[in-house]
């Protein structure tokens, strides 16, 4: 099957931005402050904890961006928090024809969005569908793939939109950031959406990168103390994305490894391998067999993590394997049976195809 993942990047450009971090630090934080756990509560005349602000500094410094802000709820109350400041109930959201992300959905939803659906793929179906619909007032678009088709270049399709109308434009960065050269703002999206549990940080907590303008209000609205991010979560977020990309870049290194090995018939009775953004960059296999389901079961008794946590959180050690995303399962419902993905997290190429061949001999023996 042909997929289109997105190009990770190197173990040296992962060290590097790694490096970057570290410098973005140094120039918001005197020395011994990071060896605190910093401060709380609403500090008078800035509505949040002092540490927060210098952190949100060092990310969009870190982004190349005009602003950064750190929110409650993850990934998805950034993605929801950013339309919320871009986008009015009632008006129109651009979006992507694949299936949307259940929680981003949801989002649509609560806030009473109208959506108009354009085939990122394909650059002249969004001139199309931009010619066509002048009420469009706001574009999201997920850095992932939504489906195995999926082949679009995020920096491409905000160009275009841009050029076709000067709307914002709200990416979702979730299992792409930190991964990738560029972060939907530096492709040119006035905001960029993220969890920093996906990078190693703290639990519940999100980011959204861009336009000061925007996030100007955002922080205006965010007033309530028990909203804010305590320094202490702040300078985990530092923490995380000072360790997130390397670790990223190993298992990417490790994903490619166990492609190789799976298609040059190491383990018989897989049909097919290959990498895909499922939503996490992510090693599906295909059975010749119909026993996706049962290899599940026995991985997990071989030490292979059931489901995800955060989706490569700190706290995922150990391999996953899952059944298939949700959007994909969405294209095509028979995959549910034949295919699973693997996501090596910590660990090696060999420790993964241990549990592979081992689950699928169990498998077999029973049948």
């Amino acid at each position: 099957m042909i997929t289109y993942p997105l190009h990770s990047i190197s173990l040296e450009e992962a060290m590097a931005l790694q490096f970057k971090v570290i410098d973005c630090i140094t120039k918001e934080f005197p020395g011994h402050e990071m060896l605190t756990r910093g401060d709380l509560g609403v500090v008078p005349g800035l509505n949040k904890p002092v540490t927060t602000m210098k952190a949100e500094k060092v990310i969009a410094r870190v982004f190349d961006a005009e602003a950064a802000m750190l929110v409650r709820g993850a990934g998805t109350d950034a993605i929801a928090d950013a339309l919320f400041s871009v986008i009015k109930a009632g008006q129109t959201l651009l979006v992507h024809t694949s299936p949307i992300y259940s929680t981003t959905q949801t989002t649509i939803e609560r806030q009473g969005l109208k959506t108009v659906c354009a085939d990122f793929n394909d650059p002249e179906d969004i001139r199309r569908v931009m010619q066509e619909h002048p009420e469009i007032t706001a574009a999201l678009v997920q850095y992932t793939r939504q489906s195995m088709t999926d082949s679009y270049d995020m920096e491409q399709v905000i160009a275009v939109i841009k050029t076709c109308r000067n709307i914002p434009i709200v990416t979702d960065d979730n299992y792409a950031v930190m991964k990738v050269a560029k972060n939907g703002s530096q492709c040119g999206a006035d905001l960029a959406c993220f969890s920093t549990f996906k990078l190693q940080g703290p639990e519940g907590i999100g980011c959204i990168v861009g336009k000061k303008e925007y996030i100007d209000e955002l922080v205006k609205l965010n007033y309530s103390g028990g909203s804010q991010t305590q320094g202490h979560e702040a300078l985990e977020v530092l923490r995380g994305m000072v360790y997130a990309p390397v670790a990223l870049a190993i298992q990417a290194q490790v994903n490619d490894r166990l492609v190789k090995r799976l298609l040059d018939g190491e383990l018989p009775g897989i049909k097919d391998a290959f990498l895909a953004n499922a939503q996490s960059k992510v090693l599906l296999v295909e059975f010749e067999q119909p026993i996706a389901e049962q290899v599940l079961l026995e991985a997990e008794k071989l030490g292979a993590a059931p489901n995800p946590i955060g989706a490569e959180s700190r706290y995922e050690l150990v391999p996953m394997f899952y059944r298939v995303s949700g959007t994909f399962r969405a294209t095509d419902p028979t995959i549910t049976k034949r295919m699973i993905r693997i996501n090596p997290m910590r660990s090696g190429d060999d420790t993964v195809i241990r549990i592979l061949k081992e689950s699928m001999e169990r498998v077999i023996s029973c049948s």
